[in-house]
C-alpha cells in the first residue's frame, strides 16, 4: 500500500516542477493557445487546482476552489480565453494554498484512512489520491511544452 507520506512527496515534486515551469512567465504568456487541439498553460494550472481541490475534499480538508470557481477549468471544458481566465498570479497563489493544505491533510491521514473504501466505491482513498497524483503529473508534463510556446527556448529540467 502507498503511504500518505509518499503521496505528499510526489505532490510536492509536481509542485516544484510547476513552479519551475511558470517562473518568469506573464499572465499573457499563460494564455497562449497552442496551434493544435490542446489547452493553454492557464487552463492546465487551473485544472490542476481543480484536481487538488478534489483531493482535499476526499481528505476532508477545505478545497481551494468551489465547483462554481472550478467550472471553466473542469475536465473537457473549452479552452480558456482572456475574458474568463483567472490571472496567473491568482493561479500561482491558489496552487501554493492547495499545496499547503494538501501537505497538512496528508500528514493527518492514517494507513487505515488510505485503505478505506466508501460504500459503493471500487477504489480506496489511497488509490483515488494516487490517480489524482498521476493525472496531475500528466498535466505537469504538458507545462514544459507550454512554457516553450512562449518563446523562452530554455531548459528547466
Amino acid at each position: 500500500m502507498i503511504s500518505a507520506e509518499l503521496i505528499a512527496r510526489y505532490f510536492k515534486l509536481n509542485y516544484r516542477v510547476l513552479h519551475m515551469q511558470i517562473e518568469g512567465l506573464s499572465h499573457e504568456d499563460s494564455l497562449l493557445q497552442p496551434p493544435f487541439r490542446a489547452n493553454n498553460l492557464n487552463w492546465v494550472l487551473g485544472h490542476i487546482i481543480v484536481s487538488r481541490s478534489r483531493a482535499l475534499a476526499l481528505l476532508g480538508a477545505e478545497p481551494v476552489w468551489s465547483k462554481e470557481e472550478s467550472a471553466a477549468y473542469a475536465q473537457e471544458s473549452e479552452p480558456i480565453t482572456a475574458g474568463e481566465a483567472y490571472p496567473l498570479d491568482k493561479l500561482v497563489a491558489d496552487l501554493d494554498t492547495a499545496q499547503e493544505r494538501l501537505a497538512e491533510a496528508l500528514a493527518l491521514a492514517t494507513p487505515e484512512d488510505l485503505d478505506h473504501k466508501k460504500e459503493g466505491q471500487e477504489r480506496s482513498l489511497g488509490e483515488r489520491l494516487s490517480f489524482i497524483y498521476w493525472h496531475e503529473a500528466y498535466h505537469a508534463g504538458q507545462t514544459e511544452l507550454l512554457r516553450q510556446l512562449t518563446g523562452v527556448d530554455d531548459k528547466i529540467i
